[in-house]
């Protein structure tokens, strides 16, 4: 009995799956219908008989090309958790110059809603992307739409030749709702290959948005390179630095005074001595701003634990042992990479505390297949978003540069789950 609903439910979803696909990959030959009715509809005779179906089908292709490839793409992400990337190229900023035009990448315009216009429509004419997607809603009909509709269309013959008298009829009905539940389960899986096949970004389209990805990655990591620089010389141009002058200060008044008195010299000796704690620590505190030393000296996994010891929050730390630097087998990590992790956990850890409000968080460091993941998950409000400029974008750039990836579920009330994964070598 099991077996059999299990069947059913095989049938069930199928039937509906192919039912979408069908009817998604028919949306443009639907228009072409359309307009040849249309035409046939005014006749011969009337000018536009030959004009108008031509603009509809024309204009109707490349209007729903895209929507149609995008639902094809999230279709298969959600049934078969295939993720093909789209592609598509990203508008770049628009720049007011000197001049008073405004710079959209392509040309000088007076306005930046001209610049916006202008860029949006060169980049879809241009766009390679955009081919590729006229090129899928031609194929997609002939080929997984037509499978996708075998269901359906055993079905509609199921309805029309049951519910006719005679043998003849009845008999095709019965084939057709044969054909229909045989093929449900199975009718829908063609739209992946097809799609992985014609949707997919070519090499080279693959290669370009790799370059420009890297590109934008090392700007950041300049731009972000320069404000340490910048940070560091603050720090120490106000703290410790001047901290130095004024115990240099102090000694040598310490010294003139040695002599004549020598009350007022301890006492600048004290402070002196004061000062020199202070500059110490606030050296310290600088050095473990770049590179926090437990990281060199303990390892990433008590480097976390530590770090978790100093919010004020409910922190529990768990490994799955193959993350421990004892451990055989366990990871080798490069430093850099250690400190990107540390200080990604470090900025979660403190949004939960600042902005979420919660009072528990949990972090897991585990290896799998592709390297090294690290979750974050706190009880706070939820609804943490990444926005340009922020904490979170700040963060996914610094795993970008080496190739790992960060993914944030958020929903309203909570809870706040953040999923960082960067590939790396076992030992």
């Amino acid at each position: 009995m099991r077996q059999l609903g299990s069947w059913v439910a095989r049938v069930g979803v199928g039937f509906v799956r192919a039912c979408v696909v069908a009817v998604v990959s028919m949306l443009v030959p639907a228009v072409w219908a359309a307009a040849v009715a249309l035409g046939i509809r005014w006749g011969a005779g009337n000018p536009w008989s030959w004009a108008a179906p031509l603009v509809l089908v024309c204009g109707g292709t490349f209007a729903l090309s895209r929507p149609v490839c995008r639902t094809v793409r999230f279709l298969v992400a959600r049934w078969t958790a295939t993720v093909i990337p789209a592609g598509y190229r990203q508008a770049g900023p628009v720049t007011r110059m000197s001049t008073g035009y405004w710079w959209n990448g392509f040309s000088y315009e007076p306005t930046r809603r001209d610049a916006l216009l202008d860029q949006k429509w060169r980049l879809r004419w241009t766009d390679p992307a955009n081919w590729r997607d006229l090129r899928f809603t031609v194929i997609a009909p002939v080929t997984a739409g037509a499978v996708a509709a075998l269901p359906p269309a055993g079905v509609a013959a199921a309805v029309l030749g049951l519910g006719r008298p005679g043998f003849a009829p009845r008999l095709v009905g019965a084939l057709g709702l044969v054909v229909a539940v045989a093929c449900a389960p199975y009718a829908w899986r063609l739209v992946e290959p097809v799609a992985a096949r014609f949707l997919r970004p070519s090499p080279t389209m693959a290669l370009a948005d790799r370059v420009d990805e890297l590109t934008a990655q090392r700007a950041d990591a300049t731009v972000a390179q320069a404000a340490e620089i910048r940070r560091i010389e603050r720090d120490l141009h106000d703290g410790a630095q001047a901290r130095l002058v004024g115990l240099g200060l102090s000694l040598a008044t310490a010294e003139k005074l040695m002599e004549s008195d020598p009350e007022r010299a301890k006492a600048l000796m004290r402070d002196a001595r004061a000062g020199a704690t202070a500059s110490l620590a606030e050296l310290r505190e600088l050095t473990r701003g770049i590179s926090p030393p437990v990281l060199a000296e303990r390892g990433l996994v008590d480097a976390v634990r530590a770090l978790a010891l100093d919010i004020p929050l409910d922190v529990a730390v768990s490994t799955d042992g193959s993350t421990d630097a004892s451990a055989d087998g366990g990871l080798t990590l490069d430093p850099p990479i250690e400190s990107a992790v540390y200080f990604g956990v470090a900025e979660l850890l403190t949004n939960a505390v600042r902005h979420a409000h919660a009072s528990r968080a949990r972090v897991r460091l585990a290896r799998d297949a592709a390297g090294l993941v690290v979750e974050v998950e706190d009880d706070g409000r939820g609804g943490a978003d990444e926005r340009p400029g922020g904490g979170l974008a700040g963060l996914r750039r610094r795993l970008a540069v080496f190739d790992g990836t960060l993914e944030i579920t958020s929903p309203p009330g909570g809870p706040t789950r953040v999923r960082m994964a960067l590939p790396c070598e076992s030992s």
